[in-house]
């Protein structure tokens, strides 16, 4: 070890031996496989989409007057006066409305008594209840659904009446 010169060190064993107690190493294979490059980097995929904005009255909420909504709208608690929704508004299935409701789309899982103006189209879902007139572009009526009142069916606004109507209540600034 000190002072020792390199010829006296003990020559090392070629690896191919194996003692007693090591196991010999296996040859290597005739050829050595190469792995394949990874692809290229794929583009990220696009981000999800936007979850709609929704409000919702819980089943908990009790509320008198008028609600006015640009986003979507669930009422699952009791609901007195007038509702307006540019967008959704579905009643759940705890809902209790007693209003007059405009909207471009209503579903109805709970019970509304008043009259319903549409401007796309109302579904009433089987234990849902309306009481009250519709007037609407397209109605849907499932079986164990109840409804007793009117119902006009109105021809949808032209694409260009509801383009006209978008910018008159966003004006340029």
């Amino acid at each position: 070890m000190w002072n020792k010169s390199k010829d006296e060190t003990p020559a090392r064993r070629p690896q191919t031996e194996a003692g007693p107690n090591i196991p010999a190493a296996a040859p290597p294979p005739p050829y050595i496989a190469q792995r394949p490059s990874p692809p290229p980097a794929a583009p990220a995929p696009p981000p999800p989409p936007v979850a709609r904005q929704a409000a919702i009255i819980g089943s908990s909420m009790t509320i008198k007057g008028e609600i006015s909504t640009r986003e979507e709208l669930l009422v699952d608690g009791e609901v007195e006066g007038s509702l307006e929704s540019h967008s959704l508004l579905t009643v759940g299935s705890n809902g209790k409305v007693r209003a007059n409701i405009r909207a471009r789309e209503v579903v109805i899982f709970g019970s509304v008594n008043g009259n319903v103006e549409v401007v796309e189209k109302i579904a009433i879902r089987e234990q849902g209840s309306l009481v009250g007139d519709i007037k609407a572009a397209g109605i849907s009526i499932d079986d164990g659904a109840y409804f007793k009142g009117s119902i006009d069916i109105i021809r949808p606004e032209p694409k260009a009446a509801i383009r006209q109507m978008k910018n008159e209540a966003h004006p340029a600034a």
